[in-house]
C-alpha cells in the first residue's frame, strides 16, 4: 500500500534528496588532494633518489600507495558513518576507482614485468576515472584534468626515462591537485553556514 505524498512532502523529499547528493558532493576533494599531494611528491623524491644513484629509488611509489591506501580508507569509514546513507553517485563512484584501482596495480606489474616504465600508462589510464567523475559531478575542471593526464601521459611515452618521475608528478598538480584545490573552494560554497 502506498502512501500519498503532500505537495508539501513532496517537496520537503525532494530537498533532503539534494541536500543528500550535495553531501555527498562534498567529500570529493579530499581524495584528489590527498593523492595530488601524495604522488606528486613521490614523483619529485624519485627523481631525485635515482639522480643521487640510489639503487631502490622506486620504493617512493609502493611506499606513497600503501600510505595513500590507508588514509583513504580510514577516511571513508568515517564519512561512510558520518554520512549515513551510500548513495547512487557514492556507490558508482566507488566502483569507478575500485576498478580503476585494480587495473592500475595490474598494469603497473605487467609494465614493470616487461621492463617498461610504466608511469606514462598509469597517466593514461588515471585520466579516465578523473574525467568520468568530473563530469558526474558536472565539475569542467575536473574533466579537464582527466584530459590533462590523457594528453601528458602520451606525451610521456616520448620522455626521456629519467625525467619520467618529473613529468608524472607535473602531471599530478595539473590533473588533481590543481582541480581538487578549485573542487575543495566550489564545495565550501555549498556546505551550510
Amino acid at each position: 500500500m502506498e502512501t500519498e505524498l503532500t505537495p508539501s512532502q513532496s517537496l520537503q523529499l525532494i530537498q533532503d534528496m539534494v541536500q543528500q547528493a550535495k553531501q555527498s558532493f562534498q567529500k570529493s576533494n579530499f581524495y584528489f588532494l590527498l593523492w595530488g599531494v601524495l604522488f606528486a611528491l613521490a614523483g619529485v623524491v624519485d627523481h631525485l633518489l635515482q639522480r643521487a644513484g640510489v639503487q631502490m629509488h622506486w620504493v617512493i611509489w609502493p611506499a606513497m600507495g600503501v600510505i595513500g591506501g590507508l588514509v583513504s580508507g580510514i577516511h571513508g569509514a568515517r564519512e561512510g558513518k558520518r554520512q549515513g546513507v551510500m548513495t547512487w553517485m557514492d556507490r558508482v563512484q566507488m566502483w569507478l576507482w575500485g576498478s580503476y584501482t585494480i587495473t592500475l596495480v595490474l598494469l603497473i606489474v605487467a609494465a614493470v614485468s616487461w621492463g617498461r616504465d610504466p608511469n606514462p600508462f598509469v597517466l593514461l589510464l588515471t585520466g579516465l576515472p578523473t574525467f568520468v567523475t568530473g563530469a558526474l559531478i558536472r565539475f569542467r575542471p575536473l574533466m579537464f584534468g582527466g584530459v590533462l593526464f590523457w594528453m601528458i601521459g602520451l606525451l610521456s611515452l616520448f620522455v626521456l626515462r629519467e625525467y619520467s618521475s618529473l613529468v608524472f608528478a607535473f602531471a599530478l598538480v595539473a590533473g588533481y591537485l590543481i582541480p581538487g584545490i578549485l573542487l575543495k573552494q566550489h564545495e565550501d560554497g555549498l556546505r551550510p553556514a
